[in-house]
């Protein structure tokens, strides 16, 4: 598995496997599986309600902690947003069983978010949390919370896939040494990506299927990349990307599919906001 270097240090896997949208009920038999096929970097988080089913994949597996990367993410805190972060970072921590995050993600940019980052940069002081980031930051966003706190984002988890791209703003994070990591890499195949015939073309080249040529594309420019599977061949398939490379002629190919916009909702729709920031969790 090929890694990053994040801007504290830390290693990060550029492939892991996500858990959004997968059941409770199917979460711990899917990560048993991506565990066995290899996978080590699991992201999961707080709003997707299957953190207990990660940790219980986790410790059935009997891998060493050391050699996983588990990401979860803190959602939108009600005041005081540092004691109550401080307590969903326990909550999150305790239905996973570990002792330790490698990398803690605040989902949203909603709410107290100097309140909610002071505490992270706490928890990242005292070593429960090895590496900080955000999830879904707009480049104001994060550019503002790099310029007023004392800790730059390891990492901001953002939709990319080959219809937003994301290009500029790759390049900007860059520049301030934040990681970019891809959600919704596979659109949840909209504007019928699997069926794509440019991608088609490209990974009949290199006898692939869309899904790794997606997967290449991705890792390739430096994106870390979570795919989603529930079925074991899938995901022995999205792992296996490391053995071919894209041209340049292909990359510039598949830069043409960008729309430049979301497929899936705007973080500057008033609406979006305010659902978003409204919402809060059982627990």
């Amino acid at each position: 598995m090929q890694t990053v270097i994040l801007n504290n240090g830390v290693e990060m896997p550029l492939l892991g496997f996500g858990v959004y949208q997968i059941s409770a009920e199917d979460t711990e038999r899917a990560v048993c599986e991506a565990l066995a096929a290899g996978y080590r970097l699991l992201d999961t988080a707080a709003a997707y309600g299957n953190e207990e089913a990660v940790g219980r994949a986790i410790k059935s597996s009997g891998i060493a902690r050391e050699d996983l990367f588990v990401t979860t993410k803190l959602w939108v805190q009600n005041a005081p947003a540092e004691d109550n972060t401080r307590r969903a970072f326990e909550t999150s921590l305790n239905k996973l069983d570990l002792d330790y995050l490698d990398l803690y993600l605040m989902h949203q940019p909603f709410g107290d978010v100097y309140g909610q980052w002071h505490a992270m940069e706490a928890l990242n002081r005292e070593g429960v949390a090895k590496a900080i980031g955000v999830a879904n930051f707009y480049p104001d966003r994060l550019v503002d919370l790099i310029v007023n706190n004392e800790i730059t984002p390891q990492v901001n988890q953002i939709e990319t896939h080959p219809f937003f791209q994301r290009a500029d703003y790759r390049h900007l994070m860059s520049e301030h040494g934040v990681q970019i990591q891809s959600w919704g890499g596979f659109a949840e195949g909209k504007n019928d990506l699997f069926t794509n015939p440019m991608l088609a073309e490209i990974g009949k080249e290199y006898g692939k299927s869309v899904a790794q040529v997606v997967l290449r594309w991705l890792t390739q420019r430096g994106v870390v990349a979570i795919p989603k599977s529930v079925h074991a061949e899938r995901m022995a398939e999205n792992i296996d990307v490391f053995d071919f490379q894209l041209t340049d002629e292909q990359m510039a190919q598949i830069a043409t599919l960008d729309t430049g916009s979301s497929l899936f909702f705007d973080h500057h729709d008033p609406e979006i906001v305010t659902w978003l920031a409204k919402r809060r969790l059982d627990t």
